[in-house]
């Protein structure tokens, strides 16, 4: 493949996988989301590779970087964050790419949603609380399908986590609230830069947690978790019960 747009992961250096750090060290250019990955991931890359920042790029200058390069003969490698199927904005790349007739590869990658609930030591599927992640953002400039708003997937009351919203953290409470199905005392909790050396935890409600987050003047790279996974009696899973007989073991009684 010509290029390979590669998940940095969520900041922490080692959590890029093993794949893409090859990639990495292997790029003659690299062209790195620089407002969000974190810069520590470039210390793979060989010494002599051109590195260009993207967020002070437009979508075309992005393209004729790569296009100039992939007629050099080079290995291109486009670094987002996280994993580039969530907010990466690739299928436009993606498509520009197919226009050229340059091949192209995606090495997935460690999204920040993951690496939250690892920071909190908590799992989003508990048993009788809920079994499924709602993946989303609140509507800003980038608008949201009238059937993905807050307030309506709010109406499932299940594990939220809500990227690139935190600045609009009181619009954000109102439309969970208007789904009917959460309440003030809901817990929410915010991970700033997680896994980064930064990262940082605020934790509170539904009802709480915009105080928080103006005081503590958290405006970006925060995840928004939502949920009674947070904080909830939970049941225990069928799969280790001693009376459960699977394809692997026998009940024990």
């Amino acid at each position: 493949m010509q290029v390979t747009f590669v998940g940095a992961g969520p900041g922490d250096k080692e959590l890029i996988t093993v794949k893409g750090s090859k990639k990495l060290a292997e790029a003659d250019i690299v062209i790195y989301a620089g407002s969000l990955v974190n810069p520590i991931l470039l210390e793979y890359t060989k010494a002599n590779v051109s590195v260009h920042n993207s967020a002070h790029m437009t979508l075309d200058e992005v393209i004729e970087v790569t296009k100039a390069g992939v007629e050099k003969g080079l290995k291109v490698v486009r670094l987002h964050t996280g994993d580039p199927s969530i907010y990466g904005a690739i299928k436009e790349q993606m498509d520009k790419l197919d226009e050229l007739g340059i091949t192209y590869e995606v090495v997935p990658g460690v999204s920040s949603f993951l690496a939250s609930a690892a920071a909190l030591n908590k799992e989003f599927t508990l048993p009788s609380v809920s079994q499924t992640i709602i993946i989303t953002r609140q509507e800003g400039r980038t608008p949201v399908p009238e059937r993905e708003k807050l307030s309506k997937l709010a109406t499932h009351g299940t594990s939220m986590c809500i990227f690139l919203s935190v600045h609009m953290i009181e619009d954000v409470m109102q439309e969970l609230l208007a789904g009917g199905v959460y309440t003030k005392d809901t817990p929410v909790a915010i991970v700033q830069r997680a896994s980064w050396p930064e990262q940082k935890i605020f934790r509170g409600t539904i009802g709480t947690i915009a105080k928080v987050v103006q005081q503590e003047g958290v405006d970006r790279t925060a995840m928004i978790l939502v949920g009674g996974f947070l904080d909830s009696d939970y049941e225990l899973s069928r799969l280790y019960a001693d009376d459960f007989t699977h394809m692997y073991r026998e009940a024990k009684k």
